[in-house]
Order: structure tokens, then sequence, then C-alpha cells
């Protein structure tokens, strides 16, 4: 093969023609499966299990960063969702767990551990004695404006292992797949 002619890729082996890499992990799972079990189709392994494997880490690569700051996935994640809600930067316990997905409990245990660090305060909402508000400190808003700079250098650092056109395609093709999933509902499958 000539230096410049491209290398074909055999996508259901996960492998290249020429001297590029041999199969990745995926590919060897899939060759396995298809010895051992014939009789199915393994094939949305191709995605779905190299999904798994780059969200597993792409997640390794965030918190690299995080923990530069002293904060883990949950407490970065608690801070933004905080920041994002503009000044006065609060919101109530409920939701940000909404805002980020977790369970109040869960939220409860980051929200103890930001306050502990003086990064976050409980108060009284002023329209509710019963309900609860947390806001950002000053060191909080400090930290977490200075952690999301360093954690959009490091996304743009990792989606530039793509083309920009290869990385509008996956944009574009990961919501649909997205909105369609959460249209389908639980019986879908």
């Amino acid at each position: 093969m000539g230096a410049m002619e491209p290398q074909q890729h055999d996508h259901a082996t996960g492998t290249g023609s020429g001297t590029g890499p041999g199969p990745d992990h995926v590919a060897l799972i899939q060759a396995e499966w298809r010895r051992e079990r014939p009789d199915l189709d393994v094939s949305p392994q191709a995605v779905i299990g190299r999904l798994h494997r780059l969200a597993a880490r792409l997640t390794g690569e965030l918190c690299l960063v995080y923990s530069r700051y002293g904060l883990g996935e949950g407490e970065f994640d608690v801070l933004a969702a905080l920041r994002r809600a503009g000044a006065p930067f609060e919101r109530a316990p409920g939701e940000l767990a909404a805002h980020t997905m977790v369970t109040t409990g869960a939220m409860t245990k980051r929200i103890d551990r930001l306050e502990r660090a003086g990064l976050v305060t409980r108060r009284h909402a002023e329209d509710d004695r019963r309900g609860r508000v947390v806001a950002l400190t000053d060191a909080g808003l400090r930290l977490i404006d200075e952690a999301f700079t360093a954690h959009m250098r490091n996304e743009h650092r990792l989606l530039s292992l793509l083309a920009p056109d290869e990385a509008a395609a996956l944009e574009s093709l990961l919501t649909t797949w997205q909105h369609r999933l959460d249209g389908a509902g639980p019986d879908a499958v």
C-alpha cells in the first residue's frame, strides 16, 4: 500500500488493512462471541461496546482535571449547576438533584462535603421556611470559574482528536439517538 493511499477499515472486525493498528478490545470480544455463539448477531457491540468504553475513558480524563481542584465529579457538577443558575448562584437541593441527575440523598452528601470545604452555604428559603437553598460562597464561585475554564480546555483537547466535520456528525448522531431513546420509553425494548 502506498504512503498516500487511505487505509481501509473492516467494520466487522474493527481492523484496518496495511500497517494500521490491529483489532481493538471490542472487536476481539465480538470475535470471541461469534466463535462461541454464531447463532447471535453481536454487531450492536461494535457501537455500544465502544461507546461504553469511550464514556469510561472520557470520564477518567475529565476527573483528572476535577481532581486538580480538589473536586470529584459530583462536587464539580453541583458547583457547575449553581454557577449556571446565575447570580446569586443558588438553587434548591431538589433542583440541584434534577440538574445533576442524582437522588436527593446523594445530593445531600455532596452538599455536605462542599459546605465543609467552604464552597457552598445552606439557608432557609425566603418563601418557604421549611425549604432550603444552597448557594455558592465567594470561594466556591472563584473555584468553579477556574475549574470550569480548565474543564473546557480539556474538553476541547479531547474533541480535537476528531476533525470538525467528524465532531459535528457525531454530535448530530448522538443527539438523534438520545431523542429517539428518550421518546421510546421502557416498553420499546
